[in-house]
């Protein structure tokens, strides 16, 4: 399992285990805190084709589908 601190998710970088359209790393470059401090959003962008989808940032924790950094 990644661990992740939500305060550093801003512009870290992702490796997708199984790569989808040939994209494979990913830099995150959103991220939205509610009151609480709790992430309401994030945001991935894809190097190659700049395509930029949502995901719930407890995802990133599954190493079976993500990878830590360009690798």
């Amino acid at each position: 399992m990644n661990q992740i601190n939500p305060r550093k998710l801003m512009h870290s970088k992702w490796t997708a285990v199984q790569p989808v359209n040939r994209e494979k790393h990913f830099m995150v470059t959103k991220v939205e805190f509610d009151e609480e401090g709790s992430v309401v959003c994030c945001e991935l962008e894809a190097v190659m084709s700049k395509r930029t989808r949502s995901i719930d940032w407890r995802e990133l924790k599954d190493d079976a589908v993500w990878r830590f950094g360009w690798g």
